[in-house]
């Protein structure tokens, strides 16, 4: 017994120390290699925006990293707990990037007493005050001039509280038993992330941080902590006075948390309205990275509290606009249950969607795409996450995807014309005349499936589009609805499909932009990808 147990204390000590090992392989490299995360439109005035990564390698002599107000306690119960699981996870990013050599400066605003006499605010005292210190460097920073052209994505008026009332006033009491100003109780950093206190910066001062990142010759700052769309973005030290004053700065993205309450606009999930936050930092302040490109034994960060599922929105046509009616549908009905992707087509290539790699990242995919041949490499991504098994809804010219009408298909590019039968069980092979609404018809054998659940199908929803001629159905697809014009006979216009390859499928020949303006169509869609999310091929309902 006591061999076994030798032997298990020696494995287990053997496994810590490879993982610490392989969160130093970069650093002992000499270089840290970061992909550079930004948000480009995709034509010039465009609302719409790509993803765009860029490869660096840097020298972790020339990084800071700024741990930004990652204090002790707060006014806010649930972002205390939040905090306390994102503090674990700076600490150990912050000793890989240490121990490769680069500077860190801790920033816990409000609290320079508690480190009155303290060796690292010592240090960043004595360090030499910059000549050239930008103007308002000291100062909060409400905006830079790059984000006029956006729309903020929160309202965070409301001070961005998400607590539940009986949990937020315990916590308040508790706060004044312990001696604390409920509304501002924080003195110190959490002690989870540790000072070096022969290495390591203190300071909150605009002025004695620029002059900190002079003085070592810092060429680029990472930056971690909360609340990334208050204290992150606006302090003297943060994003925006960094950006505009000509720093090379990156957010951590996976390493803050926002200060935002989900009953405030646009009525997200807290996690979504961090990511909103996140990419319109990538939109119009600076890059972001994740700490996993920094410390390879790691993977992306996630809160518990996170179980969002990750969705794709795969978006190529021209006709019906959804590049502008599906990011709206995002954020009005995806926004409190999934992490929402948006991968957009290249407009000046439109056989090219940059990013579309990401796919393999998601659990459910979105589709509307109208007659795209993709690179081989580009649709094998498609024809991988299909073949295991994952949810697929298909809108509109997704019965089309990636086929041509008549030509051939391009050198160099690949098709898949049986996409429609493969994936959705469908068989489109054109449709009616343009401009001619259709009447949608409920079936009585399914009028009470999860899809249609309160759905009214009555005589204000038609289709707005023209009727998609796709009978027949695969005998593995279920229809759902049906689509009516004079004479003509119907046409399913909506149905889910049970795949051999094990997964679901859910397909509407709607997607019109005038479809979107319905709110039972909305419904109707959002309560398809919901149930579609849910099957599996053990649970099928």
């Amino acid at each position: 017994m006591k061999l076994n147990l030798i032997i298990t204390l020696f494995l287990v000590g053997a496994f810590l120390a490879l993982e610490l090992l392989g969160s130093q392989v970069q650093a002992q490299s000499g270089k840290f290699d970061v992909l550079l995360r930004t948000r480009q439109p995709t034509a010039e005035g465009s609302s719409s925006f790509n993803v765009v990564e860029a490869a660096e390698s840097w020298n972790p002599n020339e990084i800071a990293v700024i741990v930004c107000d990652m204090w002790d306690s707060h006014h806010c119960f649930n972002a205390v707990g939040r905090v306390e699981k994102l503090a674990v996870e700076i600490d150990e990013f912050v000793a890989v990037t240490r121990s490769g050599g680069a500077t860190i400066i801790h920033a816990p605003s409000s609290c320079m007493d508690y480190y009155k006499n303290h060796s690292s605010r010592n240090r960043a005292i004595a360090t030499p005050m910059s000549t050239s210190l930008p103007d308002q460097i000291g100062q909060w920073c409400y905006e830079i001039p790059s984000e006029a052209a956006g729309e903020y994505p929160i309202d965070q008026t409301d001070g961005g509280e998400d607590d539940d009332p009986a949990d937020h006033e315990r916590w308040a009491k508790e706060l004044e038993s312990r001696g604390l100003n409920p509304k501002a109780p924080w003195k110190r950093q959490i002690d989870t992330i540790k000072i070096d206190q022969e290495k390591d910066y203190v300071s909150v001062d605009g002025k004695e941080i620029w002059s900190i990142l002079e003085d070592k010759k810092i060429k680029h700052v990472l930056m971690v902590g909360v609340h990334t769309n208050m204290c992150v973005l606006g302090r003297p030290f943060g994003l925006r006075q960094l950006a505009k004053n000509g720093r090379q700065v990156a957010l951590v993205r996976d390493l803050t948390d926002s200060m935002y309450n989900p009953a405030a606009k646009p009525f997200v999930d807290h996690h979504t309205g961090t990511d909103l936050i996140v990419q319109h930092i990538e939109k119009y302040v600076c890059p972001t990275v994740t700490r996993d490109q920094i410390d390879t034994s790691k993977s992306t960060f996630r809160f518990p509290s996170d179980t969002r599922k990750r969705i794709a929105v795969l978006i190529g046509e021209r006709e019906y606009k959804t590049d502008e009616t599906l990011p709206r549908f995002a954020i009005d009905s995806l926004g409190k249950d999934y992490k929402v992707d948006i991968i957009h087509a290249n407009p000046e290539k439109r056989n090219d969607f940059p990013g579309i790699a990401r796919l393999s990242e998601a659990d459910v995919l979105l589709i509307s795409v109208r007659r795209r041949t993709l690179p081989k490499s580009q649709l094998e991504v498609v024809r991988k996450f299909v073949a295991a098994g994952k949810p697929v809804i298909g809108i509109r010219t997704a019965s089309h995807a990636f086929c041509l009408l008549k030509d051939p298909t391009p050198e160099g590019l690949d098709a898949w014309p049986e996409f429609d039968a493969d994936v959705f069980g469908g068989s489109y092979h054109g449709h009616h005349a343009n401009k001619t609404k259709s009447k949608i018809l409920p079936i009585d054998q399914v009028s009470e499936h999860e899809i249609l659940k309160n759905v009214s199908i009555n005589g204000s929803f038609i289709g707005n589009g023209s009727l998609y001629k796709v009978d027949p159905l695969a005998d593995s697809a279920t229809s759902l609805l049906m689509g009516q014009i004079a004479d003509a006979s119907t046409q399913p216009v909506a149905w889910f499909n049970r795949r051999a390859d094990g997964g679901v499928s859910f397909y509407t020949s709607l997607g019109h932009v005038q479809d979107f303006e319905n709110p039972e169509f909305r419904k109707m869609l959002k309560q398809a990808i919901d149930w579609t999310a849910r099957e599996t091929v053990n649970d099928r309902k």
